[in-house]
């Protein structure tokens, strides 16, 4: 059987299309069948040379597809986990993990009940330079790790779409389950885990909606603090120009600091840097800079799957505390009516699809 895993798409948007697609070819893998309901979608993936199906069933019923990547907007993600977690196939589910708290706890019940191989798709584990700054805090390079500090930002405007005529459902508080903050700080969060190896315990955020015309936040920040007293400060928004500097990860420490910068998004390359605490010297660390980290989130997800011994570097149960983090920012937003703050979300811990209050 060898290494090249055939792979089913549920929900063939931009991400599926132009970058998880691309990764599963340049992994040596195979792209055997997608299921979109969209008409434009389905003939996107029978272009590429994979089956189109209008429903998950007709994927599920493809005996090639190993492992099935979950890109449909995050309200869908709990049906489709659900389901195929009694087909056996592996599951590398898009993040956020579902648009509520209660359906990731079903979803995580669910892959118990059937035993499947589970990942949360936190591709940014998976850039080479990222990899690269783990393995210098490891080894200490920086000292003792005081500060974790992340901008990961874009625009995203009401018109944004991935093909003519579609919705844009990142906007939605019932398809997404919130604006700037449930997008995109599911990757800071993660992230922190990754490279300190310990979670973020205590979170605090505010949020925005000072640019666009739409019912989410469209910028937010959040600080939090792990269990062993490291502080981490998140800036994500979708009303910052792409012109702009936007994407930014340093780590600070009693003996330096490594600073990322372009590294996190979809695409490969980036710089990663290191400068020391002592005399400011300041040293360019070398990574593999062809390499996106969709290509490498394959890679590690195919070996995982034929070499279980691997499958430690997943667990449903900590992207869990990700989603119980997420549910906790937006919480401690409720009955805030300042300028400063804004709560028009719709993410909450408890079935969570509230109306716009400032509606």
């Amino acid at each position: 059987m060898g290494d090249s895993i055939g792979w089913g798409i549920v929900g063939y948007g931009w991400v599926a299309r132009d970058y998880m697609a691309p990764g599963i070819r340049a992994a040596g893998h195979r792209l055997v069948a997608v299921s979109d309901p969209g008409e434009a979608s389905r003939a996107a993936a029978e272009a590429e040379g994979a089956r189109a199906h209008q429903d998950l069933a007709g994927l599920l019923s493809e005996p090639e597809v190993e492992a099935v990547y979950v890109a449909t907007p995050n309200h869908l993600h709990r049906e489709a986990v659900e389901a195929l977690s009694t087909s056996g196939k592996a599951v590398l589910c898009e993040k956020p993990m579902a648009a509520s708290l209660t359906d990731a706890e079903a979803m995580v019940a669910a892959v118990r009940r059937g035993g499947i191989f589970y990942g949360t798709a936190f591709d940014q584990r998976h850039h080479p330079a990222h990899r690269a700054m783990r393995e210098a805090i490891r080894e200490g390079r920086i000292g003792a790790v005081t500060t974790i500090r992340i901008v990961y930002a874009c625009w995203l405007d009401r018109a944004w779409t991935s093909f003519v005529g579609q919705d844009n459902w990142r906007i939605d508080p019932v398809k997404a389950g919130g604006g700037a903050l449930m997008d995109l700080a599911p990757h800071g969060i993660d992230l922190v885990d990754f490279l300190l190896d310990e979670s973020i315990e205590d979170i605090a955020a505010l949020t925005q909606a000072r640019a666009q015309d739409y019912a989410v936040d469209d910028g937010a920040l959040l600080i939090g603090r792990t269990g062993s007293g490291i502080l981490a400060n998140l800036h994500v928004a979708y009303n910052c120009p792409d012109a702009l500097p936007r994407r930014r990860l340093e780590v600070i420490g009693t003996g330096g600091a490594l600073t990322a910068i372009d590294t996190m998004g979809q695409v490969a390359g980036g710089t990663l840097s290191f400068t020391d605490g002592v005399d400011g010297r300041v040293e360019a660390i070398p990574f593999d800079g062809d390499a996106s980290p969709f290509l490498e989130q394959v890679r590690a997800f195919g070996s995982a799957l034929r070499r279980p011994s691997e499958r430690e570097a997943y667990s449903a149960e900590r992207d869990l505390h990700t989603m119980r983090l997420l549910a906790r920012a937006y919480d401690g937003l409720s009955g805030r009516g300042d300028s400063g703050t804004d709560s028009r979300s719709g993410f909450r811990s408890q079935d969570n699809i509230l109306p716009n209050p400032s509606s």
